[in-house]
């Protein structure tokens, strides 16, 4: 079987559109047939397919973090079984960063692998979040636990079903040391349908292909993949490219942990270097090593080559590597619940590493590189069980240089949708009072960068409990090539009353009232280029969009341009009134 030659590039095109499709319709059943709103409403769930040898072969367009958690479980998996050991029917579940290979303890893999005449030829893998999987906090997502066994139950490797025989006594084990067991059983048993309908989905290709042709085709996906991203790098100047973003903190408050990345370029290869990152973090930020690949091989296909197959054939050009004891690489027991937070500003550090090796007309300033995430959890009367709420925000990111950067939008590798406020108040006790963008605080530039946005929440009982894990409530998304900053983060309690209190990005454990209000507004992107430059008309539309105040614009493009803007704008809505 060939390895260095694509032996038919059109049924390698068709084969990994076929697998494609099949990951793609993995993913739709597991979100419609999910019982959480977080799986089947904010879509945080992700499907994939691996080979007998645990290659990846396809990964929906689902989360980008959760690529490198399914690849920890499945290597996992084949460090402790042989694949003789594996009958069909069977499916493995495991979440645990340090013995299985996962990101967090709340992302839930489930492994099937998929017999044809009796040998297994692939895995199918889905991994889905759950609201809480224990812990000590609701939502099991504190950014302040200290150790992992403060975050829930850990999971190593652990055949969940054999020969098609779910273990009932293994799910209810996990599910009742949940806040909500109900939710754990349903969705757990979903993921697990999920996987055997892409299991035989697999076996009716290789039926009507035939194993040789669809080993071929195997070894031709992952050969072109890899070549192409060889391509891609050769092309680029060979040199050292640094660049530095930085945490909040560590969890709790203190002095900020930088996330450095040194990327360097020699021929056709890549090596990505973290060294100078900050230490392990005492909080629950640290970013495990699934996590890291994750970032790594998300960051590397966006910049160089968007359209690029996600398969094998990315992470075989990339060297990785990074400190131990430090917070892109912890050692066990640390804490790791709030790692997209990290995750996403090393994103932020990778994507400014190697935009320095492209043109500039290519570069993109910086986005929020951050998500906010919230979790709110108490009694819900009409169910009787004790419901979570996890939302996580995106915000604005960075500009470019030919247009502003989108308003309002998750970067890196969080790509959930949020909760309507529809769903929300119908199976929560909560109220969507505000959901909008958030004036001035996307960065100036000649073009501005994306406004964050804010969600205020009124709650409706008594003890209920609210828990964040956040950043950039310090440290701004920079612009680039003369572009301003972006605003900052923030999460009040009590916006507008008397009791008003500005909340760190980390809060936890926070017992609220009936009555009481939690509003949070993230920060915007980068702007690019010299704001001068920003033609006047543009200024005008942001100023009458409400996209920047008034006072912003004089602060950051100066009086006489944001008087000639505004003068501009009133005689062509005269004219236009004029011509009617």
């Amino acid at each position: 079987m060939s390895t260095d030659r694509i032996a038919n590039p059109i049924q390698m095109e068709v084969f990994s559109n076929r697998l494609l499709a099949i990951a793609e319709d993995m993913g739709s059943i597991l979100i419609r047939s999910s019982f959480s709103s977080n799986i089947k409403e904010r879509k945080d769930c992700s499907t994939a397919i691996f080979d007998a040898k645990g290659r990846l072969i396809t990964q929906a367009d689902h989360i980008p973090i959760h690529l490198g958690a399914m690849i920890g479980a499945v290597e996992a998996i084949l460090r402790r079984y042989n694949l003789t050991d594996m009958k069909p029917g069977d499916a493995f579940i495991a979440n645990d960063p340090y013995l299985a290979g996962g990101s967090h303890l709340p992302d839930i893999s489930i492994i099937t692998p998929v017999h044809h005449d009796g040998e297994v030829k692939f895995f199918a893998g889905n991994i889905a979040h759950h609201a809480d999987v224990g812990g000590k906090t609701p939502g099991s997502t504190s950014g302040v636990s200290r150790s992992i066994f403060e975050e829930g139950i850990r999971l190593p490797v652990i055949r969940i079903a054999r020969a098609g025989e779910i273990d009932q006594d293994l799910l209810e084990l996990i599910a009742w040391n949940t806040r909500d067991p109900e939710e754990r059983l349903l969705d757990l048993q979903t993921q697990i349908g999920t996987n055997v309908r892409g299991g035989a989905m697999l076996v009716q290709l290789v039926d009507r292909m035939g194993w040789p042709a669809v080993g071929q085709a195997i070894e031709d996906i992952l050969t072109y993949t890899r070549r192409r991203l060889r391509n891609r790098i050769e092309a680029l100047p060979d040199g050292v490219y640094r660049f530095e973003r930085a945490m909040d903190d560590d969890g709790f408050p203190g002095e900020p942990v930088p996330i450095v990345c040194t990327a360097t370029i020699a021929g056709e290869t890549l090596s990505l270097d973290f060294a100078g990152s900050g230490p392990q973090a005492r909080g629950a930020i640290n970013l495990p090593d699934s996590a890291l690949k994750a970032s790594v091989y998300y960051c590397v296909k966006a910049v160089l080559d968007p359209g690029l197959m996600p398969n094998q054939g990315i992470i075989d050009p990339i060297l990785i590597s990074a400190p131990e004891d430090s917070i892109v690489n912890p050692r066990a027991p640390a804490a790791v619940a709030g790692r997209a937070v990290t995750s996403n500003r090393l994103c932020g550090a990778i994507f400014g590493a190697l935009y320095q090796a492209l043109p500039a007309e290519r570069a993109m300033a910086s986005c929020n590189d951050s998500t906010s995430a919230v979790s709110i959890s108490g009694w819900h009367g009409e169910r009787q069980a004790t419901y979570i709420y996890p939302e996580s925000m995106g915000g604005g990111a960075g500009a470019f240089a030919d247009r502003d950067g989108m308003d309002a939008i998750h970067v890196h590798t969080v790509n959930s949708t949020n909760l309507p406020a529809e769903a929300l108040e119908l199976e929560y006790p909560l109220l969507l009072e505000e959901y909008c963008l958030v004036p001035d605080s996307g960065g100036a530039g000649r073009h501005r960068g994306g406004l964050g946005m804010a969600r205020q929440i009124r709650i409706r009982n008594d003890n209920t409990t609210f828990s964040a894990r956040s950043d950039a409530h310090i440290i701004a998304a920079p612009g680039v090539y003369g572009g301003l900053a972006s605003n900052v983060t923030r999460i009040v309690r009590n916006i507008g009353t008397d009791h008003e209190e500005i909340l760190h990005s980390k809060a936890a454990g926070l017992n609220l009232a009936a009555g009481e209000i939690i509003r949070v507004e993230t920060l915007g992107g980068g702007g690019y280029g010299d704001p001068s430059e920003r033609p006047n008309e543009m200024i005008a539309r942001d100023i009458r969009e409400g996209k920047v105040s008034e006072a912003a614009a004089r602060r950051d493009y100066g009086a006489q341009k944001v008087d000639l803007a505004l003068e501009m704008a009133v005689s062509g809505q005269r004219g236009d009134l004029a011509g009617v």
